[in-house]
């Protein structure tokens, strides 16, 4: 989906730090995981930061 937004990328490591635990590299577990630990109003937003939590994790792990 091309570069994304800086707010994005904040939210998102904020969220690997704080609730490392409770993410892996499937999106369909992030998206639920994102909608517990913080409050995001956007449905959208909510699955870019899923999707780039996801998508960190497993570049990490390769």
């Amino acid at each position: 989906m091309g570069i994304k937004p800086s707010y994005i990328k904040n939210l998102g490591e904020e969220l690997l730090v704080k609730h490392r635990e409770r993410f892996s590299g499937d999106f369909d577990e992030n998206k639920h995981a994102v909608s517990e630990v913080a409050i995001i109003g956007s449905k959208f937003v909510r699955n870019r930061v899923a999707g780039y939590i996801s998508r960190k994790i497993n570049t990490r792990k390769r």
